[in-house]
């Protein structure tokens, strides 16, 4: 029997992490979360799992000391250009938060996932203070940047994580490597029988046609804006790959339909690697913020198996 390990995620989010997480032979203690469409997806898709709706910054978790691995996708506009990229000065960065939280749990292991911005040179001094900050509290921190495209998943996605080990309390972090054979997947041979399920006559030729990885799927603000596949570029791109990104549709395309189809909320998902059973609580709008910020399961699994390495 596998050594169970145990996990107490923070900004749990959809579930991308957590899927990966438990994948990987992690047990939840607990999964965080101030956004109550999140929390309802965790809880129908998981009625074992303990999903508190909590605001991160309020919350203790000195119940968990000594859990073997504290992880969490932490906001990303504090360090994405489409945030402006504050950092230390936007009410959105919950590093501090988390620190406070590393300090009373005491984890054996830190995972912290964010997106690319955070690792360029603008923000080198916000991770050294990161840095100094965990050494401090007796971990040592290490970086890495990794495209989802590269493991599997059909779109290209950059995220940077952030590990973080106990000194004494684990071994050495082997991060993942690429995937050596290169995935054959694209957009038209991932989603191509949901676009003809019901009974398209053009999705065969969809199909071809799509055959690239998708865009970075965009989640959006939880504040702003509807159900759409991004900006102007992200748009293009999703052009040429037959898709109509101004909006999500209800349901594939009818037998008789013309024109660019647009995705559906479970097309979207699968492109983030959720499995198809997977489901998301609330309204359209609110799903797709779920699955389009979501960390590819994916990609969240390869990297919990190398955090999990460490611990057993």
């Amino acid at each position: 029997m596998k050594h169970m390990l145990f996990a107490l995620e923070l900004c749990a989010g959809g579930g991308g992490a957590a899927l990966g997480l438990e994948r990987a032979g992690f047990a939840h203690v607990a999964l965080v979360d101030n956004n109550p469409h999140a929390c309802a997806t965790l809880r129908q898709n998981r009625p074992y799992w303990n999903v508190i709706e909590a605001d991160m910054k309020r919350f203790d978790a000195s119940y968990w000391r000594g859990v073997d691995l504290l992880s969490g996708g932490l906001p990303c506009p504090p360090f994405s250009i489409a945030g402006k990229q504050l950092g230390d000065n936007d009410e959105r960065n919950l590093f501090p938060h988390m620190l406070q939280i590393v300090k009373s749990v005491r984890p054996r292991a830190v995972l912290i996932e964010n997106v690319r911005g955070i690792i360029t040179s603008k923000f080198n001094a916000f991770r050294e203070k990161i840095d100094k900050e965990l050494d401090v509290l007796g971990f040592n921190s290490l970086w890495a940047a990794f495209n989802a495209a590269d493991f599997g998943v059909p779109q290209k996605r950059y995220r940077v994580f952030l590990v973080a080990l106990r000194r004494g309390a684990t071994k050495r972090m082997c991060w993942p490597t690429p995937d050596t054979i290169k995935s054959t997947a694209t957009v038209g041979t991932t989603i191509g029988d949901m676009m003809g399920s019901r009974g398209w006559h053009g999705a065969i030729a969809w199909a071809k046609k799509a055959a690239d990885i998708a865009p970075t799927i965009i989640g959006g603000s939880h504040k702003h804006g509807g159900p759409d596949l991004g900006p102007t570029r992200a748009r293009r791109e999703w052009a040429a790959l037959g898709v109509d990104g101004l909006g999500l549709a209800n349901e594939s395309p009818a037998p008789d339909f013309t024109g660019m189809p647009r995705l559906t909320v479970p097309m979207v998902a699968r492109l983030q690697s959720f499995p198809d059973d997977w489901k998301f609580a609330g309204s359209k709008t609110q799903a797709y913020r779920q699955v389009g910020n979501a960390l590819p399961v994916g990609l969240a699994y390869k990297v919990a198996r190398g955090v999990r390495e460490c611990l057993v």
